[in-house]
């Protein structure tokens, strides 16, 4: 049975290591306290289980100069897109050493494998959490992002997607609330056409379908869309998915969904929504406190003119539409809204 109880020990070894290590994640990158407490948890279930065998005994057996796979690496071993991608390989490591620990574990003791079994249904959904939580691989945070909408635009609309694209624009809401389906994923399609060459993304307000269906490089949902949830599984995980919120509960229901982007607002009263009272700079500068490490776009009334008071509240990007769209000088408009924003806009998030 040694052959038994070096597999038991190897595997108990790598579950912990990659339950740990999707521990450090959720606590240093995600900053959530709910899943660095079931990662401990299920550390703690393995360690528990472990004492049901023979004191010893699985730890006697261990030999890892003579392991046969200690030096065997798999093509990928090196490579991880950041903290996401490490998140992403514990916890596979820690499920399928898991499933080693719970076939294993059948020929010493029953209850013992049951346990690991327990342990792996549980690390499963830990597993969907985590991944959620970061988000899409794609997420960073956006400098400048035009709200596109024909009917506020002074010259033609194309005209002024280019001119905004000079000025530094470097990501595209399509926000056409009245336009037919059809017409809409005609719109979104040469918006990307005029965009993605340039590398400006490129995303749908409201509707996930049409976004997917367009090709477009994600969606932005209202309080009253689509759950980010059904979002998800509606999308997967590539594309972006964007979340208004209005205060730091909705803000932090977003977070905890896995939103890559929040939109903050309203900043200042906007034509856009003439009902909603101002959230204000108050707002932002909560939401850049409590939650350092997620994309935001400030929004609500946002121009030249008061641009400074979001830099001053910690904006790392903002989201217009008139100031852009109806200006005689779109291009100019851009520029001055990127040149009072931080570079710092331009850095990726994990």
């Amino acid at each position: 049975m040694a052959e038994v109880d070096r597999a038991l020990d190897a595997s108990a070894n790598r579950a912990a290591e990659g339950l740990r290590t999707l521990e450090d994640a959720a606590r240093f990158s995600l900053d959530r306290p709910d899943l660095v407490e079931r990662c401990k948890s299920l550390r703690h279930r393995v360690r528990s289980a472990m004492e049901r065998l023979p004191a010893g005994r699985a730890i006697a057996h261990r030999d890892a100069a003579g392991d046969a796979g200690a030096a065997v690496r798999g093509p990928r071993e090196a490579d991880r897109e950041g903290v996401r991608g490490v998140a992403v390989a514990a916890s596979r490591r820690a499920i399928e050493a898991l499933r080693s620990l719970e076939e294993f574990g059948k020929l010493v003791d029953a209850g013992f494998s049951a346990e690991c079994a327990a342990v792996r249904y549980a690390a499963y959904d830990l597993e969907r959490d985590v991944t959620l939580a970061f988000g899409s691989p794609a997420r960073f945070q956006p400098r400048l992002c035009l709200l596109l909408t024909e009917a506020l635009c002074r010259h033609p609309w194309k005209q002024v997607l280019a001119a905004a694209i000079d000025g530094g624009t470097d990501m595209v809401q399509v926000r056409e609330k009245a336009m037919e389906t059809r017409d809409l994923l005609r719109r979104v399609r040469e918006v990307i056409d005029l965009s993605r060459p340039r590398g400006v993304r490129v995303i749908v307000n409201d509707r996930a379908d049409l976004a997917m269906a367009a090709g477009a490089d994600g969606v932005h949902l209202g309080t009253t869309d689509l759950p980010l949830m059904e979002a998800r599984r509606l999308t997967g995980t590539a594309p972006l998915l964007g979340a208004s919120t209005h205060d730091l509960g909705e803000a932090a229901a977003a977070v905890e969904a896995g939103a890559d982007l929040c939109g903050v607002g309203a900043m200042f009263a906007t034509s856009l929504k003439p009902d909603r009272v101002p959230s204000g700079p108050a707002y932002l500068r909560a939401f850049v406190e409590r939650f350092p490490r997620t994309p935001h776009l400030a929004i609500g009334g946002i121009g030249e003119w008061n641009i400074h008071e979001l830099v001053d509240a910690g904006a790392r990007g903002v989201a217009v539409s008139s100031a852009i769209c109806a200006a005689d000088d779109p291009a100019a408009v851009a520029a001055s809204l990127c040149r009072a924003l931080p570079v710092a806009a331009a850095l990726t998030a994990p």
